[in-house]
């Protein structure tokens, strides 16, 4: 360590100024050219007075004193202080995301999980109380959501997918108009389209993490789903891989990955052909009956256990019906967690520099729920297996990143309402809102006003978008404008209408669905009104004669639908049970805060009562206070 030095007469200056700033280096002398002090009393030779002089040899001997080193124990000291204010940064972040997981499946099951989400619960931070603000409750808005910490009226993904007006047809959410881009496929496979995540506004907490920290973060995403996938990494990543038409694939955007080439090759979705899903636990340990009522299982199964994965009655390789039939199977949440664990393997996460970000959505819960509902053993059996698979990644992070290196979230993009025909077994107002025969009760109201037909361009979920001209003249002809109004509220299972007026810039409301629809608005991608169903009513868009083919939904601002899980474990978390109400938005800024960065815009909040508090520490002063001193006496530290 290099000597401290300091001129005397500089030092003299700087106690005669009441400072004690820095001395630069040019601007110093040694102590041993300083003026020598006489031995007559009184004055000096050059006429100064004894005080001057004291005060110089007072400098002299802390210019000595001060060109040694501390001491190394003070150093260290020192240097625990300092790490004490600054916490260790998470060396990997793993977004899990239970694609349809309602949060009351937590409180439901807990007893029979064994491995990963009882970790979760047992050891991370379980917040009780979490729910979507908003009304859009669909898998891309959900990821979005969680993945940037914006809402669907800031990130802009309000749909999976929505009216293009100005191409007037539909677009996926992920999908990307440029030329350029393409699907890519692994193991030889040739997907169509082209997706990216070029419409979602704002970046990912992944994009962020790694242009914050000098590029070093490693960002890789799985999925059976694209939406998922792809806003969960952001507009740039590593490895962004989805499963389509059975076989993985990712986008020229992203680019491939030799590690899931490999295993796409080595661990194909057809090697589980032939293979059955069976009842994990004893039949007396499920809630629910043998069948789920009004269930609508996927080609080639029956409503009951066991459930074959082998396609369409008879045909003896795999087909559309079996790859079908595996997305809703603990098998493909089993794929998707050893992808996961191949890419901790051979790209080393957690190993490197910076701090990586790795995310898997698993898919099949969602598939399962839409089919069995959420009062299915279906659905209990699923999440059993899928505890297990995560109880194996959790012990694989553990061998190679390090039990408190890495930290973790799991949530849901939303829940799902019961089957309505279930529901109606309690009594219940509940029942199927049909958009096509809405969409005829509306052209037949604006019948008698010469407005053009259709009307109506396209009813998608709740959103109403007008023919092109429509929306601009009932703007102004009221009377027209009411009578659409009057038409949709007198429609069976239709409890309130919006009009795109209301919701703009999210104003300040009372109203806890008028907030939730505004909070989902985007000018010029949702809808011109919004139909916000009855509780426990299904909005369906079968065409009219044709058999639903699904059993159920989501994608409305009640309960069952916003209530989702939010667990936090590992690096910097403080485990318990948390009940004040937040969202998933908030797991973006935590993120952030435990990594060191700043989100460009959100509206979550940092999740601060989860957070372990850093260890107080100050820096020794080389002057102690003395004891007697007020709390208010200055400290003079040379």
């Amino acid at each position: 360590m290099a000597r401290w030095k300091i001129s005397a007469r500089h030092f003299v200056g700087h106690l005669q100024e009441g400072t004690t700033s820095a001395v630069p280096e040019s601007a110093v002398i040694s102590a041993a050219s300083a003026p020598e002090v006489p031995s007559k009393l009184g004055q000096s030779a050059h006429g100064k007075s004894f005080s001057e002089h004291a005060i110089v040899a007072v400098a002299v001997l802390l210019a000595f004193v001060l060109s040694y080193p501390p001491p190394a124990g003070a150093q260290a000291v020192a240097s625990t202080a300092k790490a004490s204010r600054s916490p260790a940064r998470p060396k990997l972040v793993v977004l899990l995301v239970v694609d349809q997981m309602r949060g009351d499946y937590v409180d439901k099951f807990l007893g029979q999980w064994t491995g990963g989400l009882k970790r979760l619960v047992e050891e991370g931070a379980w917040f009780r109380d979490a729910a979507y603000p908003y009304a859009a409750t669909n898998t891309c808005v959900g990821h979005a959501t969680i993945s940037t910490g914006a809402f669907p009226a800031t990130h802009g993904m309000v749909a999976n997918a929505w009216w293009d007006r100005k191409d007037q047809k539909m677009v996926t959410c992920t999908s990307d108009p440029d030329p350029s881009v393409k699907n890519i496929g692994y193991a030889g496979a040739t997907p169509k389209g082209a997706d990216t995540a070029w419409r979602m506004a704002v970046p990912s907490f992944a994009e962020e993490l790694k242009f914050q920290t000098g590029g070093a973060t490693r960002i890789v995403t799985f999925s059976l789903k694209a939406r998922a996938a792809i806003t969960m990494a952001g507009h740039k990543a590593d490895a962004a891989t989805w499963f389509d038409g059975g076989a993985w694939a990712t986008s020229s955007v992203y680019g491939t990955m030799p590690f899931v080439e490999e295993q796409a090759k080595s661990h194909p979705a057809k090697a589980d052909f032939g293979k059955t899903w069976s009842l994990s636990l004893p039949e007396s340990a499920y809630w629910y009956g043998e069948k789920a009522f009004g269930a609508v299982p996927p080609d080639g199964w029956d409503f009951t256990f066991p459930h074959p994965l082998r396609g369409k009655s008879g045909v003896g390789e795999p087909d559309n019906a079996f790859y079908e039939q595996w997305a809703s199977s603990p098998y493909a949440d089993t794929a998707l967690t050893g992808l996961a664990e191949k890419a901790v393997d051979a790209l080393n996460l957690g190993k490197a520099a910076g701090t990586d970000f790795l995310a898997v959505s698993y898919s099949s819960v969602d598939y399962v729920g839409h089919e069995f509902g959420p009062r299915s053993r279906e659905i209990q059996d699923i999440l059993v297996r899928l505890d297990k698979d995560l109880g194996n990644l959790f012990a694989h992070l553990d061998q190679k990143v390090g039990r408190g290196n890495y930290v973790v979230a799991l949530s849901a993009d939303h829940g799902v309402v019961p089957i309505p025909e279930d529901m109606q077994k309690t009594g219940a107002d509940a029942g199927v809102l049909h958009l096509p025969e809405l969409q005829e009760r509306i052209e037949k109201a604006l019948a008698s006003f010469n407005y053009p037909k259709p009307a109506i361009a396209r009813i998608s979920g709740s959103d109403i978008y007008f023919a092109p001209g429509v929306h601009d003249r009932l703007q102004e002809d009221h009377t027209a404008l009411q009578a659409v109004l009057d038409a949709a509220l007198a429609h069976p299972g239709v409890a309130a209408v919006y009009r795109a007026e209301e919701l703009r810039d999210r104003p300040a409301t009372q109203s806890p669905t008028h907030r939730a629809m505004a909070n989902s608005y985007y000018l010029g991608r949702s809808g011109d009104l919004f139909i916000l169903p009855k509780p426990y009513w299904l909005m369906d868009g079968t065409p009219l004669g044709k058999p639903r083919t699904y059993g159920t939904g989501h994608g409305v601002p009640y309960n069952y639908d916003q209530h989702v899980p939010v667990l936090l474990m590992g690096s910097g978390i403080q485990p318990g049970q948390y009940f004040q109400p937040i969202t998933p938005a908030d797991i973006a800024p935590t993120f952030a805060a435990l990594c060191g960065i700043t989100l460009a815009s959100r509206d979550g909040h940092v999740l601060a009562e989860a957070l372990k508090k850093p260890a107080e520490g100050h820096a020794p002063s080389l002057l102690a206070r003395p004891k007697s001193a007020p709390a208010s006496a200055p400290i003079t530290n040379p």
